[in-house]
């Protein structure tokens, strides 16, 4: 998987963080602090959709492959949290013009 498949997958799940996000603020009545909410949220469906794509596509499921699903739940969570703009920019930082 390069690149130009996994920076989509990551939008895709960016805004499906933010509307559950929304939606679960609503329910909870703003008792749990946003961030903590857009984490939790974003790490949960970051580790469903890397599950459901290593079930897919028939990859043997190791400790380092959840630990990279994890650290993509992180990076999806902060692109909810500040932006998409702004986590591209952080993970193109060695890439200057």
């Amino acid at each position: 998987m390069d690149l130009s498949i996994i920076i989509p997958i990551i939008g895709v799940l960016v805004a499906l963080t933010n509307v559950i996000v929304e939606v679960a603020k609503k329910a909870t009545w703003d008792k749990l602090p946003t961030n903590a909410l857009a984490l939790i949220v974003a790490v949960v469906l970051t580790l469903a959709a890397g599950f459901a794509y290593c079930q897919i596509k028939d990859i043997l499921l190791t400790w380092y492959i959840v630990v990279a699903f994890v650290v993509a739940g992180f990076m999806v969570a902060y692109a909810a949290m500040f932006g998409f703009d702004k986590l591209k920019e952080v993970m193109n930082w060695g890439d200057k013009e």
